[in-house]
């Protein structure tokens, strides 16, 4: 195992560190680095593949907890508009198109669902780096952008659950996808409620003994606790991992377990993206390179078109909504995550996973170079564009610069947080009210003194 671990690790360092050096994103140097330690190029495997894709499983865990935590209920309420509009129309707008190229390929259903789900979610970390890299993080998009991806891993890891009970049951009913997604929301709201109700205060509690050490490995047992609840009842480890970093995204140490976090994700998640790349058979890239160019050209028109749709249609300017779509245009984590599981439950045509992973590869490798072109592209559309429309596109700047010094002007007046509120709301419910009262009071009663509360 340690031998195991070792060629991983090297191997993936000395890439990865290429790939920067090519100012490419690591992700690809992992990815590569799996490629030539896999069973396909030398024909032997370097490393234990058991091991690696134990490892890699432990790495999405990480992966969805850390993405949990930037999970804000504030910052989606302040931009719920452009989020829910935006993400509506690149999901279903991609899922359609995604359904409709795997039934053109002449593929099953079960495939075309598999495949369709592959295609609908940009890469959060990729889509990030690239902003980052770009010098765009104060950009006025980035904002909408960041709240549509989130909403996007939230659908994701609702498709994860979805996907594996259709794919288990091996039906596509609708009666029972209604049942299951009934379900799924209610666990959901009783999950999170309870969380946000009992796990701030127990941390509120034992804060003054908290050192980085200790939180870390709290925050680590209940993730594995929330991962085994949801395994108990029947939805997938991914969905308990992401759920219990939402809740503790609700908490005053967030943002200081986002950071003990960090590491930890960062090594697992490699391993992930390792072992993503150790399923390439680099011949069969050859074999389907038609394929590959055309599920990449799907992916870049299909997310510029809905992304900018979306967005305008959310409220953003033209140029805002282009920005975003155009910085959209590639698939990552969560595409590999599905295909992943579809090789796994053995209900996806073995093919289909290497070229999704290479169109991933193409279009990643590409982000950059179209984001440069999006206000170019704008400036030739406004250019040429009617006199009604130019009166549009004016006015819509016009109303967002008012509703962000609205936003502005109600910062400084700002209240309770959001999980206040929710807590709040929670408590005042006849159901509730007494045993919750009863829970806080007691433990009220017993809190050691906060000095880390006083600001």
């Amino acid at each position: 195992m340690v031998h195991d671990l070792y060629i991983l690790m090297i191997t993936a360092g000395i890439v990865a560190l290429l790939f920067k050096l090519l100012k490419q994103p690591v992700v690809l140097g992992y990815i590569v680095a799996g490629i030539l330690v896999g069973p396909h190029l030398f024909g032997e495997n370097l490393v234990n593949t058991e091991n690696v894709e134990t490892w890699g499983n432990i790495g999405v865990l990480f992966v969805l907890f850390c993405i949990g935590l930037e999970f804000r209920l504030k910052n989606l309420f302040e931009s719920g508009k452009v989020a829910v509009i935006g993400v509506s129309t690149i999901v279903g707008g991609m899922l359609l198109l995604g359904f409709g190229v795997g039934r053109f390929a002449e593929l099953n259903t079960m495939n075309s669902l598999f495949l369709a789900a592959m295609l609908c979610m940009s890469s959060t970390t990729i889509v990030m780096k690239a902003i980052d890299e770009a010098g765009l993080t104060k950009a006025r998009f980035v904002k909408g952008a960041t709240s549509i991806l989130i909403f996007e891993d939230i659908i994701a890891v609702v498709l994860l659950v979805l996907l594996s009970s259709v794919a288990v049951s091996n039906s596509f009913e609708g009666s029972l996808l209604l049942n299951k997604i009934g379900i799924l929301a209610i666990t959901l709201v009783v999950w999170f409620v309870c969380g946000i109700l009992i796990i701030p205060t127990l941390l509120r509690w034992v804060r003054p003994y908290l050192n980085d050490e200790l939180l870390i490995i709290l925050a680590l047992g209940l993730c594995l606790g929330m991962v085994l609840t949801a395994e108990e009842a029947g939805f997938s480890s991914a969905l308990g991992a992401f759920v219990m970093g939402m809740v503790l995204a609700e908490t005053k140490e967030s943002h200081r377990i986002e950071h003990l976090m960090a590491p930890l994700k960062n090594i697992f998640a490699a391993i992930f993206f390792v072992s993503v790349g150790m399923m390439i058979n680099p011949s069969s890239l050859v074999t389907y390179w038609d394929s590959i160019l055309f599920v990449a050209l799907v992916i870049i028109v299909g997310m510029i078109v809905f992304g900018t749709l979306g967005c305008w249609w959310g409220g953003e300017t033209l140029k805002d909504a282009m920005q975003t779509g155009f910085s959209f245009v590639q698939i990552g984590e969560f595409s590999f995550i599905i295909a992943a599981l579809g090789s796994k439950l053995g209900v996806t045509d073995p093919v289909i996973y290497p070229i999704i992973v290479a169109a991933s590869v193409l279009t990643t490798f590409l982000t950059p170079y179209i984001m440069k072109a999006s206000v170019p592209c704008y400036n030739f559309i406004y250019s040429h564009a009617s006199a009604r429309l130019k009166a549009k596109i004016d006015a819509r700047e016009q109303q967002v610069e008012k509703a962000e010094k609205a936003a502005a002007t109600a910062t400084l007046n700002e209240g309770p947080s959001s999980a206040d509120k929710v807590r709040h709301a929670v408590r005042k419910t006849v159901v509730t009210k007494r045993v919750v009262d009863l829970f806080i009071r007691n433990m009220s009663e017993n809190d050691p003194p906060d000095e880390h509360t006083k600001e």
